[in-house]
């Protein structure tokens, strides 16, 4: 059976939740720093707060991937997840601009972060599901369009309540209104967008999928041998013993002990399932570490291109605001009227490469016909890192919004061509599981930042985190070389799929 072609108004509903999901990533992207040093945070302890982002990710995609392939009810198979999600994210946000103390607003953030994501990794898989191979492309572009909408949109409604009249000063410790209405604003646009979603859309069963997805399962199935302890994993838990010990004997900065629990808890996690199937388990964790362990070629190469593009972004959300307050507009004050003014124009800047990213998406796969997805890929991300080590050479921050629109046409190519790559080389009946796992090469390198950014801000570069979107200019750059020599297989070159 060949999968129906959708219509494009039809790809247009099945892409607009994520607009709203998006407008909880924009509002907390760009709020939550001035957030968290509203009530009292300090600068290097802004990495170490935003860990709650990334470790969620971790923890929450995977298990919602695996669940939402196994899932199936009179109400769908993702869309459940959708409705869960879309309801806690618009709670969360609604309280955390209200949070009267620090860690409030970080349980807040942990919250909020666990609820987008619950509603987001079915989404990704929600488009390999419902399009035909020729037509995922397109579905991922749209995403990465609707994606942009929300975050313009989101990232500016501070500056934009203020040029409306709504008060952008506070008392010390509080919030401006400008931010508290906007995190309103977002939680109901949130709910909404995903809500339409879920009214105007449908879902294939699990039987009608394999029956379309047959021929391209078959090309694709994955063939597991028993787990064994591999060198790398071994290398893993003596790497956290080593980093441990040092941070603890030595009184290393206490963000260090995120990266040992991760380096531990990976080989704690292939320990666990090889253990587990010895004994003739077939549980989640045996599941998910097989899969891990038996990932396709192209996603492990693509793993790689993941984990220095999204070191690079986590270090632009971290510390873009207190580089631009700090840097451009010279104040690192809160409760200062200039800080607030540099604090606003981040959400300006923010809603540019987001506005820039929403158009690039429409764009990026003609040039991927003519170049091919990789070299399209690697160009977007090389403009990117030009963007953000352009920070520290330009004076006016007005002129950041031309930095910005590079970082946007690499955002753009970030949300879409991976996922084009990579849909075409998964079997039907573990996309989400697999879009889960691949969410791993975007939360370690954010959970890699926050325990070693505030590191080398504060010892290496004297607190100044312009430096920081130094660090992350370079990373970019890394991640656009890593993919030289990268080629298109013939079922998931681009302009074969279109």
């Amino acid at each position: 059976m060949q999968q129906p072609v959708l219509r494009t108004h039809q790809i247009i509903n099945m892409c607009l939740g994520f607009m709203g999901i998006q407008f909880g990533f924009a509002l907390q992207n760009a709020n939550v720093s001035r957030i968290f040093q509203t009530l009292g945070a300090n600068m290097d302890e802004l990495a170490i707060l935003w860990i709650a982002a990334p470790l969620t990710g971790l923890l929450i995609q995977p298990i919602i991937g695996y669940y939402s392939d196994r899932t199936w009810t009179r109400w769908g198979r993702r869309r459940p997840f959708f409705f869960a999600g879309a309801l806690l994210s618009a709670i969360a946000l609604f309280i955390m601009p209200n949070s009267p103390a620090l860690w409030i607003a970080v349980v807040m953030l942990w919250l909020l972060d666990a609820a987008i994501n619950t509603s987001m990794e079915p989404f990704r898989a929600y488009v390999g599901d419902n399009l035909p191979p020729k037509q995922r492309p397109l579905g991922y572009a749209l995403q990465s369009f609707f994606i942009g909408v929300g975050a313009v949109i989101a990232s500016s409604l501070p500056w934009l309540l203020t040029a409306l009249g709504v008060s952008n000063v506070a008392a010390e410790g509080e919030l401006p209104n400008s931010v508290v209405y906007s995190f309103y604003l977002g939680g109901i646009v949130f709910f909404s967008a995903v809500l339409y979603t879920i009214v105007t859309t449908e879902e294939y069963s699990p039987e009608q999928l394999a029956q379309f997805n047959r021929q391209n399962d078959e090309r694709v199935a994955l063939t597991y041998q028993p787990l064994s302890l591999q060198p790398w994993q071994l290398a893993l838990l003596i790497g956290g013993l080593i980093l441990g010990g040092a941070t603890y004997t030595l009184g290393w900065n206490k963000e260090l002990w995120v990266l040992v629990g991760l380096l531990s808890g990976g080989f704690l996690l292939f320990a666990a399932a090889s253990w587990l199937q010895r004994r003739g388990s077939d549980n989640m964790i045996v599941s998910l570490a097989n899969d891990i362990a038996h990932m396709p070629v192209m996603m492990r190469r693509l793993a790689v291109v993941q984990f220095f593009t999204w070191f690079a972004l986590f270090s632009m959300w971290i510390y873009t605001t207190s580089a631009v307050t700090g840097f451009h507009f010279g104040s690192s004050d809160p409760s200062s009227s200039t800080y607030n003014e540099g604090a606003n124009w981040v959400g300006v800047l923010f809603s540019a490469y987001n506005g820039v990213g929403m158009l690039a998406a429409l764009l990026l796969p003609l040039l991927a016909r003519k170049i091919g997805t990789p070299a399209t890929h690697a160009l977007a991300l090389s403009l990117g890192g030009v963007g953000l080590v352009s920070f520290y050479f330009i004076a006016d921050p007005k002129w950041l919004l031309a930095s910005m629109v590079l970082v946007g046409v690499a955002w753009a190519s970030i949300l879409s061509l991976p996922y084009a790559l990579l849909s075409n080389c998964l079997p039907s009946h573990k996309m989400g599981t697999y879009m889960g796992i691949f969410n791993l090469f975007i939360v370690i390198p954010q959970l890699i930042a926050a325990s070693v950014l505030g590191l080398l801000v504060s010892q290496l570069f004297d607190n100044q985190p312009i430096f920081a979107m130094v660090i992350g200019g370079v990373s970019f750059l890394v991640a656009a070389a890593s993919l030289i020599g990268f080629n298109d297989d013939s079922h998931t070159r681009l302009e074969d799929s279109q």
